[in-house]
């Protein structure tokens, strides 16, 4: 078939208005929020429902064309580039929350449906939904399921997986498959979390039912604020010790601070090296004597100022802060790249050591602020896009922050996914039989790697170079002429 017959097929689908064939309008998909890597794609679609979906990986899959996925494109591992000559199918239409069960704390949804609509929707009924990325209010909850995204009150309601009980998945066959149930667990493997995380490359998300968490009676948020970042790193090791699982702790760097109360005046003392964001939910009558064990741990880590928000503005303020923290980076540099291993909480102070070391050898500012509960590390290497020269040694800068981690016994990523930021690396993280297993599983479900080609696994084959002057790319396979 030739491409405009194929384009013509995917266009009987979708309709003319859904699909985007003209260079601008591609480039406007050509990456995720990771810009270092980019790709242009053959074709964007907007499918309605799974059926369009179904049809779509069809025709795909009879003319060996690559498919890959996109939620909001928040993705921060290059998860959603294109591979160029790919169809990139785009879920911003299949946004709509299906079924909202209260009695059951059961909600069913599209792949596109926003994180925090959902919240918004079933907050005035006592419910949200937990897992809450920084990106929230844009990313899709298709796309955390994707990349298993976490988010500040994973540490104690868990990852996108714990939430997601049922999906409805279009495999590279073209059939439809319903994986998981409405309960708390269904016989026979369990496919679905076999799918979570696995970033596109197994099958096309198009449905999900996520549980419901009904909301705490009490909230208490606190700040916490330090002159020695060690400190700070101690003190979360020590209030883990103590047997206390806060709802979120979140550590910001100097640098952080600067950026944040330049854009965003969240309230946080500029003098300071580091502060903890702790917040505790549940029952008022278990979160007083928890607020003052948290405080005496503070403390004894030599805490310089620490105070519990006393209105809802106050806390907001606080959280608004750390949500827009990446964002705010932007007064400080002109572009940042954001990585996210994860250590043992105990080595927190040791692996920010190394990063010091790592800025300083480089030459390139790194900044931290991260879900430190659960040892979940965001380094931001700041930089400037349009030096000559200075990509390439971000990346290498990135490189050796994640070596980092893998040494204090971490892993490469915690909730961003693999994608392509970090294949290179999944050979340091990996022996040959582990890597061997996965690619092996992965060729059972694809078997024509036509999902999301080029992703996750070390790839020799499927190469998307840095994007300068419009990026290209080998590919495996195309259209058949």
């Amino acid at each position: 078939m030739d491409s405009a017959g194929f384009i013509q097929k995917l266009t009987d689908v979708v309709g003319e208005q859904f699909i985007h064939t003209e260079p601008v309008a591609l480039r406007t998909y050509d990456c995720d929020a990771l810009t270092i890597y980019k790709g242009v794609p053959s074709a964007v679609v907007l499918p309605e429902s799974t059926e369009e979906v179904r049809r779509i990986v069809e025709i795909c899959r009879e003319c060996h064309v690559p498919l890959i996925a996109r939620g909001a494109g928040t993705g921060l591992s290059g998860g959603a580039t294109p591979l160029p000559g790919g169809v990139l199918v785009v879920f911003t239409r299949m946004n709509r929350i299906l079924e909202i069960d209260y009695e059951n704390h059961l909600a069913r949804v599209q792949t596109g449906v926003v994180n925090l609509h959902l919240t918004k929707k079933t907050l005035p009924h006592g419910f949200h939904y937990a897992p809450d990325p920084s990106s929230q209010a844009a990313c899709t909850i298709g796309g955390n399921a994707a990349e298993n995204a976490g988010g500040a009150h994973c540490l104690k309601y868990g990852m996108t997986t714990n939430h997601v009980l049922e999906m409805t998945v279009v495999l590279p066959s073209g059939e439809v498959v319903h994986l998981g149930a409405d309960g708390e667990d269904a016989p026979g493997l369990d496919l679905r979390g076999f799918f979570i995380g696995s970033e596109g490359t197994f099958a096309i998300i198009t449905e999900l039912t996520v549980r419901l968490t009904p909301n705490p009676e009490s909230v208490r948020t606190m700040l916490a604020c330090f002159s020695q970042v060690g400190d700070a790193c101690r003190t979360v090791s020590d209030v883990i010790a103590t047997g206390a699982v806060p709802a979120a702790m979140e550590l910001m760097d100097r640098y952080t601070i600067e950026a944040v109360e330049t854009v965003v005046q969240a309230g946080y003392p500029r003098n300071a090296e580091a502060v903890l964001l702790i917040e505790l939910d549940g029952l008022p009558s278990s979160i007083k004597p928890l607020e003052t064990l948290i405080r005496d741990v503070c403390e004894k880590n030599n805490c310089s100022s620490f105070r519990i928000a006393q209105t809802e503005e106050e806390r907001e303020n606080l959280w608004m802060g750390r949500k827009k923290a990446f964002g705010a980076f932007g007064v400080i540099a002109p572009a940042y790249y954001c990585l996210d291993g994860t250590v043992p909480r105990s080595k927190l102070a040791q692996v920010l050591e190394e990063f010091e070391e790592i800025s300083a050898r480089y030459g390139l500012r790194i900044t931290n602020v991260f879900h430190a509960g659960d040892g979940s590390l965001h380094p931001n290497v700041l930089f400037d896009d349009q030096a000559p020269g200075e990509t390439e040694r971000v990346i290498e800068c990135g490189a050796e922050v994640l070596r980092a981690c893998i040494r204090a016994g971490g892993v490469l990523s915690g909730e961003h996914g693999i994608g392509l930021e970090k294949i290179r690396e999944m050979k340091e993280q990996f022996d040959e039989p582990t890597l061997g297993i996965m690619e092996r599983v992965r060729d059972a479900v694809d078997q024509d790697g036509l999902m999301n080609p080029g992703k996750i696994m070390p790839d020799e084959e499927h190469i998307f170079p840095l994007a300068s002057g419009g990026a290209l790319a080998r590919m495996g396979g195309g259209m058949t002429k």
